[in-house]
């Protein structure tokens, strides 16, 4: 928990990474193989590297289960997507060549 809540400078509700209005934070699922792998690539024009809303030093969470995307009906629907308790998580950073 001390990630803190889902980068949202913003103030919108929970959302899809497709939807305009959403948290910034808000990424989507991820889709894990039979081997427990994940490759994941993420372009995404709210969360900059530079500037005030940076997404550098901010962390990613790993939920377990999957995220309704604000749209479950359920009441954590607009708020976390209802997608369960934390399984992991990372902070942002850069890493120089």
């Amino acid at each position: 928990m001390s990630t803190g809540g889902h980068f949202n400078p913003k103030g919108m509700e929970h959302g899809a990474p497709e939807d305009e209005i959403r948290h910034a934070g808000d990424l989507g699922n991820l889709v894990v193989g039979e081997d427990g792998s994940v490759d994941i690539s993420i372009t995404d024009s709210q969360i900059p590297l530079t500037g005030e809303d940076s997404i550098i030093g901010r962390a990613v969470v790993v939920h377990a289960d999957e995220d309704d995307l604000g749209k479950g009906g359920h009441e954590l629907s607009k708020s976390t997507g209802n997608a369960g308790g934390r399984l992991a998580c990372g902070v942002i950073g850069l890493q120089a060549a």
